[in-house]
């Protein structure tokens, strides 16, 4: 049987490049089903996601800036608006990694502020994806405390399209940084029950996956 605070956990998601509008709807059903925190979609299929999840509980995610963060603050601004604007309550913000490793913390922080403002108008949460794969301990640490000064609601690991995804490790060293009040999302490679429940207890909150279904229809761990 599915685990309910488990299912809870997970924004289900399909952000590959080919996927179908056929195939957003299916997600968006089985999110709608299994009582998903979200359905993570790509932003032109928002407000197939808003039609198809309206009045079910489960928010609407999109990215923003995805997957390589660089865009330009206003384009990032002007995409969340957009998404906002059609029926996302929820945004998955790449950060400027670019911006970051140059040494301009200012510009890195201020864009997050600018997204965490809108967002709070809208009553939307707000997770920022700075993609641990790429950055050293130090720099993890610094994006991290960036992103809860700017107010960020969420720090998230990954996009999935790095050469890692998550680890136990990255989980626990935010969770280290962070303030009890920034939440975190784990996400890219988790796959099985037991990588989403040791996530989840190295201080994750949230997790990204597209194996969701996969998740939470796993036979529980037999105890000896």
């Amino acid at each position: 049987m599915p685990t309910p605070n488990l299912a809870a956990a997970l924004d289900h998601t399909l952000l590959r490049p080919d996927c179908t509008e056929a195939q957003i709807i299916q997600l968006c059903q089985e999110a709608r089903q299994y009582g998903f925190a979200s359905a993570c979609v790509p932003p032109c299929y928002v407000p197939v996601a808003a039609r198809e999840l309206s009045g079910s509980g489960v928010a609407v995610c999109t990215v923003i800036g995805f997957p390589l963060g660089y865009n330009s603050p206003r384009v990032k601004f002007r995409e969340a608006e957009i998404a906002l604007a059609e029926g996302a309550t929820e945004l998955d913000l790449v950060l400027n990694i670019s911006a970051l490793k140059s040494g301009d913390l200012g510009g890195v922080k201020a864009e997050v502020e600018d997204l965490a403002d809108l967002c709070d108008v809208h009553d939307a949460v707000l997770k920022v994806i700075i993609e641990t794969a790429l950055l050293t301990e130090e720099e993890m640490e610094t994006a991290a405390r960036l992103c809860a000064e700017a107010g960020a609601n969420f720090v998230k690991t990954s996009t999935g399209f790095a050469s890692r995804g998550a680890s136990v490790a990255d989980v626990e060293l935010l969770r280290r940084v962070l303030p009890a009040g920034v939440r975190i999302k784990a996400s890219g490679g988790i796959r099985t029950r037991e990588q989403a429940l040791a996530m989840l207890a190295a201080g994750a909150d949230r997790l990204g996956t597209s194996n969701s279904l996969v998740i939470i229809q796993e036979d529980e761990p037999t105890l000896s």
